[in-house]
């Protein structure tokens, strides 16, 4: 008998929430630090920051819960 592991599609797509959150937070960071020369409308918001925390914060939950050889009934 074969002792196989099965790995959910749902931890890579974790996976790549989280590297998508991390690169826009840095981004957003940066954005943030050095605004544009040209006025935004409603930058006070900092919606890259929030979307990338959302990220993080949705792909880290994806990959710690579905994660290879986690045990569920």
């Amino acid at each position: 008998m074969h002792n196989t592991v099965r790995i959910s599609i749902w931890f890579f797509i974790g996976i790549l929430l989280l590297a998508y959150g991390a690169l826009i937070l840095i981004a957003s960071i940066d954005y943030a630090n050095n605004p544009p020369p040209h006025p935004v409308v409603r930058a006070d918001l900092n919606i890259g920051i929030w979307w990338g925390v959302l990220l993080l914060a949705i792909g880290g939950f994806y990959t710690v819960w579905f994660r290879p050889g986690k045990v569920r009934k």
